[in-house]
């Protein structure tokens, strides 16, 4: 017992690049609290452990069972990967510019009028009643700020909170692959089975056959993501209505997540709540980095009906508890942004998407253009690599451009393994850089090596 905490005082384990472990000094550590038979049985209990050359060895890391599976998310390997090589990231769905002014100077005014304490658990009023009218507004659904939302430390956060709530160990969950890597590590923490339909290129339609068969007396809920994160998929109303169908016929709960519902083109958004006897089972989960390019806020929500917001603000509550309390106020500034804001939103975003896509095109990339979210996925075999993985840190270490390898997004990695995810929401000039440094290494190029 000595051995192991007194390690933990004299060498600190770093991790370094997602890949090994390197001995860093630790602070100093004053031991006038210890006592000296205790210090002395510590310190024999390093000696006992070192190496014949003088060097503590590395422990392994430890992990609990539920998630042992799950290893380093792929935005970071690939995010330091384009930090060594200087590549330009494509990769993380961040942008690299700024939120709007207006919004951050709410923030700013609302720490100096000293907004600066934990925040009512739930969400501040304010900031509860804007969520609310935005709603409605979006949805034609009038709800209760004070009973049927929840604002939360960002959507990740907010999808946490319903999983933990409103899942029980062993109930079945239904996820359409690919799907954001968080969906799968929460049900996975609370001992959920998981059932998925896979959606597949060229449009990613769902598949009626597998959907209908994933459902069962068993289903507790479905997970759903519109717009698609990877795919830039829309959600169809038939798509909806299906579900909403199978989600009635078995008496099963329905999860939206809808942080992209702003970044829209040419498609219409539905909210799955906002169809016919669907709000009573469903938790619609948003959040503002997206819209507003303020994703470092960490500010999200959760819209349910009283019984579900039960238990997805009792797992808020030992979670986070609270949510940071001047961000919320300035999000509430946010949500009172005109109607002009999101036309040029969407205008500043199909300009980035064409210039993305088109250069992807030129190159001789397979595009899958999105319909919506800010990311394209493409498909890479032209380029003769056998895998997703092996493709992208080709183009981090060799090209000079960051982008995700969407295997990680399925439970059966091969069917994700000829595509590539790029996100265009990144400024202009750097989305033009990017293609041009892909069309110098791989336009008319065939970059396949020996297997």
């Amino acid at each position: 017992m000595y051995g192991a905490r007194s390690m933990s005082l004299c060498t600190k384990l770093v991790r370094v690049n997602e890949l090994g472990w390197k001995q860093q000094a630790s602070p100093t550590v004053h031991t006038s609290s210890l006592s000296s038979a205790a210090f002395t049985h510590r310190r024999c209990s390093v000696s006992s452990v070192m190496s014949t050359n003088g060097s503590v060895p590395s422990l392994p890391p430890q992990i609990s069972r539920r998630l042992e599976r799950f290893k380093t998310t792929i935005f970071t390997e690939m995010s330091i990967l384009a930090v060594k090589h200087q590549a330009i990231n494509l990769g993380q769905g961040f942008p690299n510019f700024d939120g709007p002014d207006f919004i951050k100077e709410a923030a700013i005014e609302a720490i100096k009028q000293g907004n600066n304490q934990y925040a009512r658990g739930f969400g501040i009023p304010q900031l509860n009643a804007a969520i609310a009218e935005r709603f409605y507004k979006d949805t034609g659904l009038l709800v209760d700020p004070e009973r049927e939302v929840t604002v939360t430390s960002g959507c990740t956060e907010a999808i946490a909170a319903s999983m933990i709530g409103l899942v029980n160990p062993g109930d079945e969950v239904i996820l359409f692959a690919p799907f954001y890597d968080s969906y799968l590590a929460t049900l996975s923490m609370v001992d959920a089975t998981i059932k998925t339909v896979t959606l597949r290129p060229p449009d990613f339609a769902v598949p009626e056959k597998e959907l209908r068969e994933a459902f069962s007396s068993k289903t507790r809920a479905i997970m759903v993501n519109t717009p698609h994160n990877p795919t830039g998929k829309v959600f169809s109303l038939q798509e909806l209505q299906l579900i909403a169908s199978l989600c009635k016929q078995h008496d099963s709960l329905a999860f939206t997540d809808e942080v992209y519902h702003r970044l829209t083109f040419g498609a219409e958004h539905i909210s799955l709540a906002s169809l016919d006897g669907m709000y009573e089972r469903t938790v619609t989960l948003n959040s503002l980095g997206k819209t507003f390019s303020l994703t470092g806020w960490k500010i999200g929500w959760a819209v349910a009906p009283p019984n579900l917001t039960w238990g997805v603000r009792q797992a808020h509550a030992f979670l986070t508890f609270a949510t940071a309390t001047p961000f919320q106020w300035a999000a509430v500034s946010a949500l009172k942004a005109p109607d002009s804001f999101y036309k040029d939103l969407i205008a500043d975003y199909s300009s980035k998407k064409d210039i993305l896509v088109e250069g992807l095109k030129e190159v001789g990339f397979k595009v899958f253009e999105p319909k919506g979210t800010y990311f394209v996925m493409a498909d890479h075999t032209p380029f003769g690599f056998a895998s997703d993985v092996e493709f992208c840190k080709f183009l981090i270490e060799e090209v000079g451009v960051a982008a995700i390898p969407p295997s990680v997004f399925y439970t059966d990695p091969d069917d994700g393994k000829h595509l590539v995810r790029f996100a265009f929401c990144k400024d202009e000039d750097t989305l033009r850089q990017a293609v041009d440094r892909m069309k110098v290494k791989l336009k008319g190029k065939v970059v396949a090596r020996t297997h």
